[in-house]
């Protein structure tokens, strides 16, 4: 073909073989994994085999299997056996490992027995990023999503599903026996093949309801009366739309608001955000290092103890309050419409009144004090407070650590943008990357692994595109 760019001749041989380093590029990410890697003590971090055994055959070292993983994950590429099919034909690949190429097993070995060790190394690129000074601003936010698991929601049993499917199942085998009592009444009705398909219809659903009926018995011992039949540890979980949920783990991130890296993770198998706030903003501020940290969340983490251990902590939170009381929508004053004297331990209700304490109960675990005022009865506006005798008011024993917060957020009306600007869009970006079927191992620990690797590789994207490839790899080996 004239006119045209032409390649090589297949069949032409060279003397001098082009080096491998050549077709690397110098501002290659797989350059900062190598150094990234070739950095690490991986005997302390606790990889086995760091250090050769005297005798046997020779194993590969963890580094090689590390950068492996590193790159596919960078690469969306979590699969072994495409790893393995990767690191034959890859040359950047075969760049990073110096042209070994393990067997899948052996891959995905790795990744399984050494979950801590993984995740040790993805808290170790969080350190390299704070001496490089990334998380100055202590401003992070905190979300949860819920990610999907390798387990069918077919699989997946509660107590208001094992009854439906043996609702379901019994209403078959009265279809059944309707069929098979007319068979009787007239032979001619109903074919014999179809009578022997009817029969054997009825004793596979029989089968089955005694399947149920063990997996209930399970179901019964279980923390959780929820049962997963491919992971164990999946559970139930529903999402932000109406009437959908998905089987799967709740992951929690912790995101620095000013380059968008995760500073801390964790999987769960808990289905909500509640009880997750401290510890989550407790491992932000340990690992970015700054003595006052500023935790975003949205309303599902507000609890009462969880911000109270946040701010005993040293960690300023702007959780909004969900709106519990029908109060407001139906036209009453709300609880914020009564003015709180804190030197007297008095309410002001919207008529003047004043809403005295009258006695402390425990509920919930929490201690709670009640206020109201005998001018209830006569009160001309009644109507607009309540329709009970008495507009009885709760404060928590720790409200002003509730009051402050809400100070915070009347004094910051940008922080709900500023939380959804920071955290909502990673999750975006790391869905997008697992592909539709999100995780591809089974129970907590390995999950975890999974996730602290996708982590890692988009921190080490994130810290690429803000410094760049060589300051990265001058930082490393410094």
């Amino acid at each position: 073909m004239k006119r045209f760019i032409e390649g090589e001749e297949r069949s032409q041989v060279t003397l001098l073989p082009e080096c491998l380093d050549d077709y690397i590029a110098e501002d290659n990410p797989i350059r900062v994994v190598d150094a990234f890697v070739e950095e690490l003590q991986l005997h302390k971090l606790g990889f086995e085999g760091a250090q050769p055994a005297a005798t046997g055959r020779p194993s590969y070292h963890p580094a090689v299997l590390l950068k492996i993983y590193i790159y596919g994950y960078l690469n969306r590429i979590q699969s072994s056996r495409r790893l393995e099919r990767e690191a034959q034909r890859n040359v950047e690949l075969m760049w990073l490992t110096g042209r070994l190429a393990p067997d899948f097993k052996t891959i995905a070995d790795f990744r399984k027995d050494h979950g801590d060790a993984i995740r040790k190394v993805c808290r170790e690129f969080v350190l390299l990023c704070r001496r490089l000074k990334l998380f100055t601003d202590g401003i992070v936010a905190i979300d949860g999503s819920k990610f999907k698991a390798v387990n069918n929601r077919d699989k997946n049993f509660t107590d208001r599903k094992l009854q439906a499917r043996m609702e379901q199942l019994e209403q078959s085998i009265q279809r059944y026996l309707v069929e098979l009592d007319r068979a009787d009444r007239d032979a001619s009705a109903v074919l014999p093949s179809r009578v022997a398909h009817l029969k054997e219809k009825i004793a596979k659903v029989k089968d089955q309801m005694r399947a149920l009926g063990q997996i209930g018995d399970q179901m019964e011992a279980s923390e959780d009366h929820q049962i997963s039949l491919t992971d164990p540890d999946a559970r139930s979980m529903a999402t932000s739309g109406r009437g959908t949920g998905i089987v799967g783990y709740n992951v929690q991130t912790a995101v620095d608001a000013k380059h968008h890296m995760i500073v801390a993770h964790e999987v769960t198998n808990v289905g909500h955000d509640r009880d997750q706030l401290a510890a989550m903003a407790k491992l932000a501020k340990q690992a970015i290092g700054q003595p006052k940290l500023i935790a975003l969340a949205d309303r599902g983490y507000f609890e009462g103890y969880e911000i109270l251990e946040c701010e005993r902590a040293g960690i300023a939170t702007l959780v909004p309050k969900p709106a519990t009381s029908n109060s407001a929508f139906e036209g009453r004053f709300d609880k914020r419409d009564f003015v709180y004297d804190a030197r007297r331990d008095e309410y002001r209700c919207p008529a003047g009144q004043v809403a005295v304490r009258r006695f402390t109960t425990i509920e919930h675990g929490k201690t709670l004090h009640k206020y109201w005022t005998s001018a209830c009865p006569s009160c001309p506006i009644k109507s607009q407070c309540t329709p009970s005798p008495y507009r009885r008011i709760t404060r928590w024993e720790h409200e002003d650590v509730l009051d402050m917060v809400q100070e915070r957020l009347d004094a910051l009306p940008e922080a709900a943008r500023l939380r959804r600007q920071t955290v909502e869009h990673v999750f975006g970006t790391l869905k997008a990357w697992m592909g539709s079927t999100h995780f591809l191992t089974k129970t907590l620990p390995r999950v975890r692994t999974e996730m602290s690797l996708q982590v890692l590789a988009y921190n080490m994207k994130r810290a690429i595109k803000v410094l760049g490839t060589a300051r990265l790899i001058a930082t490393m080996r410094a």
